[in-house]
């Protein structure tokens, strides 16, 4: 199938086009970064409007670079999907109403597209070689601004969530600790950046918190305890660091951003271990835009080595919000015949579950 995807859970609005689960024809992304700068973060009215104002035209080249030249391109493509959540109502929305008329329009099957599985997902486009590799039971790590949690895949397009956060998301603990260093925003980047610029020894230089969730913690049915992380307190053992000892230098903040990142990567690498101990998985799959972060690259493929499995990785372009993710794993998994009118009575779901 060659699928057409549409992405606009936050503040991206993205349209790609999948054939085969890992063929990536086109991908179109235009960032709302620069929009939300000033604010220091997604404002969600802010984001719906310039999807409004920016989807059609991001489809229209993501048609265009995918069939050059070609009068009627939408005759290439065999079904329309979409994120329908979760995410930010009013920004999801945008993207699964335009989905929905396209849909109408051309006759074609809508495809429902869950984010989170889409993030797992992104870790073959752009890799063929994978196909027909024996990959599954996987164990999954979804990391991103919004989310972050463990999720087992027994076999294709199955997710059962082993645990999450209880808080705070992994990305959101960097772009505030950013934030509060005046580092910018997003923040990721910036603090991953002068980890890496921090002298020798820096990511042991100061304790933080682990974030563990006691065994007594209430929590829903079938998470672990033990898979599960809390990053609030982290960021407020960073906050009374830093009023207690100001940073004077460039120095002192990037030791500040070396340790700060250490407790949150070996955070989600101590989980990965109990994870992959306590199950017989065949890969470990690292998704959502904090996978880019080199520090949790390094150790997760330390642990993925240790039990002697692939890690596997999106592409840097694939790491991000995209639709491309969304139009591979509709791609890759065709609907049934009588799946189209369902899916055009669905409304998005801000709180859909893994």
């Amino acid at each position: 199938m060659t699928v057409l995807g549409i992405e606009s859970s936050c503040d991206e609005t993205a349209v790609a086009i999948v054939r085969g689960g890992d063929e990536v024809l086109a991908s179109v992304v235009y960032s709302q970064v620069p929009l939300h700068r000033p604010y220091g973060g997604v404002v969600p009215e802010v984001a719906s409007r310039a999807h409004v104002a920016k989807i059609r035209g991001v489809a229209e080249e993501a048609l265009a670079r995918a069939f050059p030249g070609e009068p009627t391109p939408w005759d290439r493509v065999d079904a329309i999907a979409a994120t329908r959540g979760p995410g930010l109502a009013a920004a999801l929305l945008v993207g699964w109403t335009f989905a929905k008329g396209l849909a109408l329009a051309l006759g074609k099957p809508l495809i429902p597209v869950n984010h989170m599985h889409a993030h797992l997902w992104s870790v073959r486009l752009g890799h063929p070689e994978l196909r027909g590799q024996n990959l599954w039971p996987q164990l999954g790590l979804a990391v991103s601004g919004g989310h972050t949690c463990f999720v087992a895949s027994p076999e294709p397009n199955v997710y059962r969530l082993l645990g999450q956060t209880i808080d705070d998301a992994a990305g959101e603990a960097f772009d505030k600790a950013a934030k509060l260093l005046g580092l910018g925003y997003p923040g990721g980047p910036a603090i991953d950046k002068l980890a890496r610029q921090a002298p020798e020894g820096a990511d042991r230089a100061i304790h933080f918190p682990e974030g563990r969730v006691s065994a007594d913690h209430p929590l829903p049915p079938g998470w672990e305890p033990a898979l599960c992380v809390s990053f609030s307190g982290l960021k407020t053992a960073l906050l009374t660091h830093v009023r207690k000892h100001p940073p004077q230098n460039e120095t002192e903040v990037a030791t500040l951003c070396a340790s700060y990142q250490a407790a949150i990567v070996a955070a989600l690498a101590k989980r990965a271990e109990t994870a992959l101990a306590h199950g017989r998985y065949r890969s470990l799959a690292l998704g959502g835009g904090v996978s880019l972060n080199r520090g949790l690259r390094a150790a997760l493929g330390a642990v993925a080595r240790r039990h002697a499995i692939p890690l596997l990785l999106a592409d840097a372009c694939h790491c991000g919000d995209n639709a491309a993710m969304i139009a591979g794993l509709a791609s890759a998994f065709p609907p049934a015949p009588a799946a189209g009118a369902e899916t055009l009575a669905l409304d998005v779901d801000p709180s859909l579950p893994i």
